[in-house]
């Protein structure tokens, strides 16, 4: 269902269980949890996703969350109808800056566990073909980012 890669920083027992807690009802709500879809998470330091952004993205900064699915929006939905999952496919990769999760945690006033569980949803619905460039997909997106926050309890309270 999903590896955890850390790069450049400590191994915390606490980073992984808020990542299974999380990737669970993602799977569940987007009904994977019987597929053996596999997602990569890297938690990483603000350097390493930089150069990450400027290597895949020509973009020279850091940032808090980065996305790389294996499939578009409309092949992943084509293989859940179908419920095509008899191999093994990775869904894709999620790269997260663990100081970017701590700094914005601080900055917007809740926990750094609702600030890292954000971050994996985020980059779940990315792996899911969902984007938020234009307002329309950013609603759609941000309303089932919610719903999965929302049943785990993880709110923005600190």
């Amino acid at each position: 269902m999903y590896e955890i890669i850390y790069q450049d920083i400590e191994a915390k027992k606490e980073y992984e269980e808020t990542i299974k807690t999380v990737i669970e009802e993602c799977y569940k709500q987007e009904k994977l949890d019987k597929t053996k879809m596999l997602i990569t998470l890297t938690l990483t330091t603000p350097q390493h996703i930089k150069e990450i952004n400027k290597q895949y993205r020509n973009i020279d900064k850091t940032t808090d969350v980065l996305s790389f699915p294996m499939f578009e929006k409309d092949e992943i939905d084509k293989k859940i109808s179908n419920n095509d999952f008899e191999h093994e496919d990775v869904l894709g990769d999620i790269v997260i800056s663990i100081e970017k999760v701590k700094e914005q945690a601080q900055e917007y006033g809740h926990s750094f566990e609702r600030e890292l569980s954000y971050m994996i949803v985020h980059g779940f619905y990315h792996l899911m073909g969902y984007d938020h460039i234009e307002e329309d997909d950013k609603i759609i997106m941000r309303e089932k980012e919610e719903v999965i926050l929302n049943k785990l309890g993880i709110t923005r309270e600190v």
